[in-house]
């Protein structure tokens, strides 16, 4: 879809369909919308009058102008209350009024500045808002339907007018649409089935980005692994036929040896549960498992397409978790890169013992900050469900920076706890920790383990098992796989700098 910044008046242009929005609570319509209502013979005004259209958030009404201004259509769009208003409402509504329009045969949206004239908010902000929205929305995942194509239908192009400001809303809608067509390849890649993104596949990516945008690639093979003793990643490969990658990605936009901010994205590309297998109900969504190493490519992606001042290294081992003869067993201990060894309780918890050895490697960095983003834990999805992101980590200045990056990005987190009580229940009898602490506290536990190998680096995990899937549409989130961590890394990187 093709983004135009356009000055002018709304109301001039002449367009399919034309989308302003209103807030709830609004006493008298602005300036602009008066102007368009003006050309329409009074329908906003009666509209609003008869209590057809309120403006509650997303609410919608479709109106038909009949030849009385250049636009065939006026979408009117709802934003909430003013005083409970966030930039994710402008993603919200852009969202929903882009996939309404598309069901009905758009193909070229024209847009009014949504919320413009909001307190406190920047035009810059407002533009990436309805650009992240409308590009989100309007996402498909086609590439394996071979029948009917013809009756799947695409907006082409979306066009914001304004007539002020056109150099800061262009910038902002730029960065709207690097950030969405990033989140997109997070989740084409997660909706590709597995055996087509395996750990080869996601290589391939990442040699393909870092040659699209100046970045440097490395990928160590199980040979490599070897030498450096990755246990953890070895062993969890073990049970498949599929090479195990360790991937690394390296964005350097900052000022030479300035230490970078190292990001791990766990990687499992099929995660059948290896010995201690899942039940068959919904194992196909364990495609899903890489979605933290997704997230992570996505992110450098935009890093570089934004010219981000950092230097930023992503790190994604990658293998599938499989119960083939090899498969490491309930029982068995491994030694991982650190040195440490872990007893292995359960081999569905197979991601941390990954992560452990790709936090090691990130340790050589002497990074400035690590985070990790994995789908981990099943005990998260039920402690937030799938609107929330599972925070945890060891420096409150770095969580507060994420939790400020999920409120703008609308990639919220929710922080737990990670006192040293818990790290108790990973006591090993025959090894230093073990990868399974019981059946409570499963996602803190989790990132107690974790814990363990990122030395005094300030470092915050994310446990995105809720919200790297969801079953049903939101505004701006098809569902499938959602590319959850893009839009929030994304942030919290443009605003550390």
């Amino acid at each position: 879809m093709t983004i135009r910044v356009k000055g002018g008046k709304v109301e001039e242009e002449p367009a399919e369909a034309v989308v302003l929005s209103f807030f709830e609570d609004e006493e008298e319509l602005q300036k602009g919308v008066r102007r368009l209502s003006k050309k329409i013979s009074g329908k906003i005004e009666k509209i609003l009058k008869d209590g057809e259209f309120k403006g509650k958030a997303n609410q919608i009404s479709l109106i038909h102008t009949i030849g009385e201004m250049p636009a065939k259509r006026v979408l009117l769009i709802g934003l909430g209350k003013k005083k409970e208003f966030k930039i994710d409402k402008v993603r919200q509504a852009s969202g929903v009024a882009s996939t309404y329009l598309r069901r009905i045969g758009i193909k070229k949206i024209t847009t009014a500045l949504l919320g413009d004239g909001t307190s406190g908010v920047s035009v810059s902000d407002l533009a990436q808002a309805i650009t992240e929205g409308s590009i989100l929305a309007l996402y498909q995942f086609n590439d394996y339907k071979t029948q009917n194509l013809d009756e799947i239908k695409v907006v082409e192009e979306l066009v914001i007018v304004a007539d002020h400001d056109l150099e800061e809303i262009g910038k902002g809608a730029k960065r709207g649409e690097i950030v969405a067509e990033a989140t997109n390849l997070a989740r084409d890649l997660v909706n590709h089935p597995s055996n087509y993104v395996t750990p080869a596949r996601l290589a391939d990516t990442a040699r393909d980005i870092a040659k699209a945008y100046g970045l440097k690639c490395k990928v160590l093979e199980r040979r490599d692994m070897e030498k450096l003793e990755m246990g953890g990643l070895i062993g969890v490969a073990k049970g498949s036929h599929e090479p195990p990658k360790f991937i690394i990605l390296e964005y350097n936009g900052g000022k030479k040896k300035t230490n970078p901010i190292v990001l791990v994205g766990k990687s499992i590309t099929f995660d059948s549960g290896g010995i201690s297998i899942k039940p068959a109900e919904k194992m196909e969504q364990m495609k899903d498992d890489m979605s933290g190493g997704a997230a992570v490519l996505g992110c450098l992606k935009a890093a570089a397409r934004l010219a981000i001042p950092l230097n930023i290294v992503g790190l994604l081992p990658a293998t599938e978790n499989m119960p083939g003869g090899s498969a490491i067993k309930p029982g068995d201990v491994l030694k991982t890169m650190s040195g440490k060894t872990i007893e292995v309780i359960s081999t569905d918890a197979e991601g941390r013992m990954i992560l452990a050895d790709a936090i090691t490697y990130a340790t050589r960095y002497k990074p400035a900050a690590i985070i990790d983003l994995a789908t981990l834990t099943g005990a998260c999805v039920v402690a937030l469900g799938n609107h929330a992101i599972g925070l945890m980590g060891n420096n409150s200045e770095l969580t507060n920076k994420i939790r400020v990056a999920g409120d703008l990005s609308g990639e919220r987190v929710w922080e737990l706890p990670l006192w040293e009580e818990y790290s108790e229940q990973i006591k090993s009898d025959i090894a230093d920790i073990k990868n399974v602490g019981g059946r409570g506290a499963g996602t803190i536990t989790a990132a107690a383990f974790l814990s363990k190998f990122v030395e005094n680096y300030p470092w915050v995990h994310l446990d995105i098992a809720g919200t790297s899937w969801i079953e049903s549409n939101r505004s701006y989130i098809p569902k499938g796989g959602t590319g959850v961590g893009v839009r929030l890394l994304t942030q919290f990187l443009l605003d550390y700098v």
